[in-house]
């Protein structure tokens, strides 16, 4: 991740490109480096997975804000594990196969180097239909941010039909191969074009690249492939994560029919409400409420934290607002920084009481007309936004 370049960088357009500027400048780099273009070139099939790579993210919507937020960790396929998360690992496959998402009739590779997203020779068998996303929210508490957790959750969605195994058909006498491509998935055409004539793939129009034809249908999928079932997942989330972010376990959303690859599960984040600490950021914040008593003459005060209470002392003449900090008491960097947190502030409220009774009143007007206690601000004394901004420098 640390040698990964910026994704505006590799597709050479500004932060605030619009998703014409983004189609255009993938466009003319997969043209570029396209490896039918450049056969047996390792430099320009990494420039082609990394011009993929950088389009599949920015063209995302929330994808390229956890991007913009918090750089390649936020789109990082280790950030969670489970399957692999994000867009890192792009295998040639998953780039072919999605170009006919991106540029549907317009993809720069359907007419110039061939169907099946340009993916010319070869004699595999296509995949089938690729099968939809899945999208949960798992609820975490401040501590299981704080140290990361692994949650096991289930998940309703299409699985694989254990009668066909997949295929859709009714037996294995019902599965013929497809005459048309030979069973071969797709059939080969020579074009001209400016670049001389090009051999060219497409995925085969009768079976649709299975190089299979089913005659029976399977009775209990009737013939999808795939069935209503459920799935229990360990899900890796790593410490640090925030409200709103999303991660995401390649294949392990709703199965494709007749044998496709699976869609993704997609995972939203939410915190759960602390009961006594508020996040900020890496920081996380008390509010300690002391009486005057307590301010005036010192004391002791236990305060919880996000890794149990821990004792900290009000000095004598503590003033309101005054904030006391926890260092590394926080949260921890999603991006794992150096293992660096954020702290734990503590704000002092002094607790007025509402209602007095009369040797309470009595005490507290005597108190009053003594010279110690009116306020005698001096230069030392700094406002509330004065320490505020110390705090955060």
């Amino acid at each position: 991740m640390a040698n990964k370049r910026d994704f505006y960088e590799v597709l050479g357009v500004p932060k605030n490109a619009d998703e014409a500027a983004l189609r255009k400048a993938y466009r003319t780099l997969a043209m570029k480096y396209h490896p039918d273009k450049n056969p047996g070139d390792k430099a320009s099939e990494e420039k082609f997975k990394e011009a993929a790579e950088a389009y599949e993210v920015l063209n995302d919507a929330d994808k390229r804000a956890r991007y913009d937020r918090y750089g390649h960790a936020g789109v990082d396929p280790n950030m969670g594990g489970g399957g692999g998360y994000g867009p890192g690992g792009m295998s040639m496959d998953d780039i072919f196969s999605q170009f006919g998402d991106i540029f549907g009739d317009e993809s720069p590779f359907n007419s110039f180097f061939g169907g099946a997203g340009g993916r010319s020779g070869g004699g595999g068998r296509a995949n089938g239909q690729r099968g939809g996303n899945l999208r949960i929210k798992v609820s975490l508490t401040l501590e299981e941010i704080a140290n990361g957790v692994t949650k096991k959750i289930k998940v309703r969605k299409q699985t694989t039909c254990d009668e066909c195994r997949g295929t859709g058909a009714k037996d294995s006498s019902s599965v013929k191969t497809c005459n048309t491509c030979n069973g071969g998935g797709y059939v080969r055409q020579v074009r001209n074009t400016f670049l001389g004539q090009m051999a060219t793939t497409t995925p085969c129009p009768t079976c649709g690249g299975r190089g299979q034809v089913v005659t029976s249908h399977c009775t209990k999928c009737r013939g999808a492939g795939t069935i209503e079932g459920e799935e229990t997942l360990d899900i890796d989330i790593p410490a640090g994560v925030e409200e709103g972010m999303q991660l995401q376990m390649r294949g392990k959303g709703n199965m494709g029919p007749n044998g496709g690859p699976a869609g993704d599960l997609m995972i939203t984040i939410e915190e759960k409400p602390h009961e006594h600490l508020q996040r900020d950021g890496q920081n996380v914040i008390y509010e300690l409420f002391v009486n005057f008593a307590d301010v005036g003459l010192g004391t002791s005060e236990e305060v919880p934290t996000l890794e149990g209470k821990v004792k900290i002392k009000i000095p004598p003449g503590t003033p309101a607002g005054k904030i006391f900090r926890l260092k590394d008491k926080g949260l921890p960097s999603v991006q794992g920084y150096r293992g660096e947190r954020g702290d734990q502030l503590i704000y002092v409220n002094v607790w007025t009481p509402k209602k007095l009774t009369d040797e309470e009143r009595r005490l507290l007007e005597k108190m009053r007309e003594m010279p110690n206690f009116k306020p005698q601000p001096g230069k030392s004394d700094r406002s509330f936004f004065e320490k505020m901004r110390d705090f955060f420098k």
